[in-house]
């Protein structure tokens, strides 16, 4: 990838480069695993591995600073693996495609795992580069931090060493993040009826796509359009007047991800197929002016299709439907404590369907616990509303505020030498993994930088150079003023 090791810091990018070539989607991030661990080794560093998958890396201080308080770098090892509809990629088998466009790096047609790749890049690129002088390093790699944070729900007491922890997976450059919002998943599931699709019916696949997607924490405040709430919308308000008949829908593929796309087949009588194709066209423009100034190419489809399967029966269509159109999704809550930070919210992140049931699949999230409770409270309350069963599962808590941190004076102190600006302290509404290393780990100091990459868990991803090089400046900056051991 010749145009990434022209950039700088070229360690870097040479890694990031690396990583793109070996297929990590979550879930399957062994080959990146053994790859780093044989390039440790090679490098004569300490490399163990924990049970569940974990990577731990130690290297000796720079000569001089042996006594500085020992630091932990930390990624996570997994990307999120989304995709253009027409673009043709196994997550499991192709690399990542990354190329330059003027001040960004961005992928040919999926995510570009930039999140958190660029956070793992930058730690690797700390032991392997023998300019940064540093104190005591280690670098934890964590296994599956997108779909279940497999790696730190399963970080054990007494394995990891020092005394401050630098997470990398923020992705705003300038802010300095000291907490960050728990989440815990929500599944309703409809037992399906089907019956016949009724005589002098037409099929059509009607589909909803062109959104902007994007992570469904750090983007959920900007009101980007839902693929699965928008299309739920257009057949449940159609249905009765349509003779609508529900035979498939689908859309989504991660939960902590806005779902640019989504699906459906139906069946209409012959007679009121035109009047399908009017109220089509009305919804898509009423949507492109409600939505005009964020979603420029929202796209609705209307194709004639065949299918095998039989149509919901009109009790469980109505269920069904009703439930989407009126599940809640986006912002619940701001924050009365910290000022334009989302407290509580939740995603309708995926719409699954096969035969006999269908799956919705929500994240919720929130800074506060009682955010949690109160969200799966009311999704419970409306899943039996709908006469469906539900389930919530693999909460994990937030990381609450420390705003004594002595590692995040630091980092500000730095940044504002370095680049002669005030930084932002904040606490991000997405998922760090800090949450769940305070319990093994109470007393580690923990603070959490990266560089500005936007569009995150959508094809649309990209990292800005300049931030890339911004970051790479204070980290190293920040590693060799670190306090000595008291």
């Amino acid at each position: 990838m010749p145009e990434l090791s022209q950039l700088s810091p070229q360690p870097l990018w040479d890694i990031f480069a690396q990583i793109c070539a070996i297929p990590h989607p979550s879930g399957h991030e062994e080959a990146l695993a053994s790859y780093i661990i044989q390039w440790a080794e090679s490098k004569k560093l300490s490399v163990e591995r924990d049970k569940v998958g974990n990577i731990l890396i130690r290297k000796p201080a720079t000569a001089g600073l042996e006594n500085l308080q020992p630091v932990v770098l930390q990624a996570h090892l997994d990307m999120v693996p989304q995709k253009n509809s027409d673009t043709q990629h196994d997550f499991t088998q192709d690399p990542i495609r990354p190329y330059v466009d003027n001040e960004w790096v961005k992928a040919q047609g999926t995510t570009l795992g930039a999140d958190n790749g660029i956070g793992m890049a930058s730690a690797l690129a700390v032991l392997d580069d023998e300019h940064v002088k540093h104190g005591p390093i280690e670098v934890l790699l964590t296994m599956t931090e997108e779909t279940s944070m497999v790696g730190a729900f399963g970080i054990q007491p007494n394995w990891l060493q020092a005394d401050i922890l630098i997470n990398t997976d923020s992705e705003e450059e300038g802010e300095i993040y000291m907490g960050c919002a728990g989440g815990v998943d929500f599944t309703t599931t409809f037992k399906l009826a089907r019956e016949a699709i009724p005589a002098n019916h037409i099929i059509f696949k009607i589909t909803l796509k062109g959104l902007t997607g994007g992570h469904s924490g750090g983007d959920i405040h900007l009101g980007l359009a839902n693929a699965n709430k928008l299309l739920a919308r257009f057949l449940a308000g159609h249905a009765s007047e349509l003779q609508l008949k529900l035979i498939h829908i689908q859309g989504g593929s991660l939960r902590n991800a806005i779902p640019r796309e989504s699906e459906a087949i139906i069946a209409v009588p012959i007679s009121v197929a035109a009047n399908l194709e009017t109220n089509k066209n009305h919804y898509l423009a009423m949507l492109k002016s409600e939505f005009a100034a964020i979603e420029k190419n929202l796209v609705i489809t209307l194709d004639e299709t065949t299918t095998e399967l039989l149509a919901l029966t009109a009790d469980c269509q109505s269920r069904l439907l009703h439930f989407l159109n009126a599940a809640p999704n986006g912002v619940i809550r701001m924050s009365d404590d910290i000022k334009e930070v989302v407290e509580t919210s939740l995603n309708t992140g995926i719409v699954n369907m096969d035969e006999k049931k269908a799956e919705i699949t929500f994240l919720i999230r929130s800074l506060i616990e009682t955010g949690k409770d109160y969200v799966v409270n009311m999704l419970t309350s409306l899943s039996m509303l709908a006469g469906a069963e539900c389930e919530h599962k693999g909460s994990y808590p937030g990381w609450k505020p420390d705003p004594k941190s002595p590692v995040m004076a630091l980092v500000s102190d730095i940044y504002q030498q370095l680049f002669g600006k005030t930084s932002k302290i904040m606490v991000i509404h997405a998922g760090l993994e800090c949450g769940l290393f305070k319990k093994p780990y109470p007393q580690m100091d923990m603070v959490s930088i990266g560089p500005t990459i936007y569009g995150a868990h959508s094809s649309d991803e990209r990292a800005n150079i300049k931030s890339v090089e911004k970051y790479w400046q204070l980290l190293t900056s920040v590693l060799k003023s670190i306090p000595e051991k008291g």
